[in-house]
This record gives C-alpha cells, structure tokens and sequence, in this order.
C-alpha cells in the first residue's frame, strides 16, 4: 500500500496498488502544475484525512475533477474525464525519490478537448 499526502499534511490519501502506470499529461491544467502523475483504480484509491480541506478546480466539461489542498495548495490528485481511474501526485506519495522517475512519458490530454483544454 502506498501513502501520501501533500506539503502540509492535512490531506492525506492511500492506493492499494503499486506504481505501474505514470506519465505528465500536455492538457493545460497539466502542463501548469506540472505534476507526474500516476493512475489508480476507483477502488485502490481513498482519502483518509483532510477531505474537508480540499479545494474542487473544474472547468470545460466539467467531468474532471482535479482536488488541491486547501491550505497549502498542493495538488493531490484528480478524478479523470477520460476513463473511471484516479490520478495522483507522484511527488505526495511517501518515500518516492521523485528524481528516480527520468523517462516520464507525455500524456496527450489535449487532444481530448472538447472545448479548448480538458482532461
């Protein structure tokens, strides 16, 4: 099991799964955060601290749901548009080296678009 949380440690979150599938995404939430981030399933995924502390971001179609804490701004992790999985932030997930992580590959998230931008 995997453990995270972002900078503050109000949210935190867990994943019944290992790291398998990771990448950065091109939409334009995505390349402004910059985050890496990783897929887990509906049922490997949970938040178990701080659910009240996090902040809704939604735009274009609104079906993605990307979640920020809010009191130190960190994005934790998202609901995708595209398929019923989480992604989550690589760098909020305890004892990862995200330096280890050099062949990322790129997401193509904005080819998605409806209107403008999405994921």
């Amino acid at each position: 099991m995997q453990t995270g949380s972002c900078h503050c440690g109000t949210v935190r979150f867990e994943v019944d799964s290992e790291i398998e599938e990771f990448r950065r995404c091109n939409c334009s939430i995505c390349r402004r955060k910059g985050a890496v981030i990783v897929t887990a399933k509906k049922e490997d995924f949970r938040i178990v601290a701080g659910e009240d502390n996090l902040s809704l971001y939604q735009w274009n179609t609104n079906t993605a749901r990307h979640y920020f804490c809010k009191t130190c701004g960190i994005y934790t992790h998202h609901w995708r548009r595209s398929a019923s999985q989480y992604g989550y932030n690589l760098g909020c997930v305890e004892g990862i080296n995200i330096e280890d992580y050099t062949d990322i590959p790129m997401g193509n998230g904005k080819s998605m678009s409806l209107v403008g931008d999405d994921q």
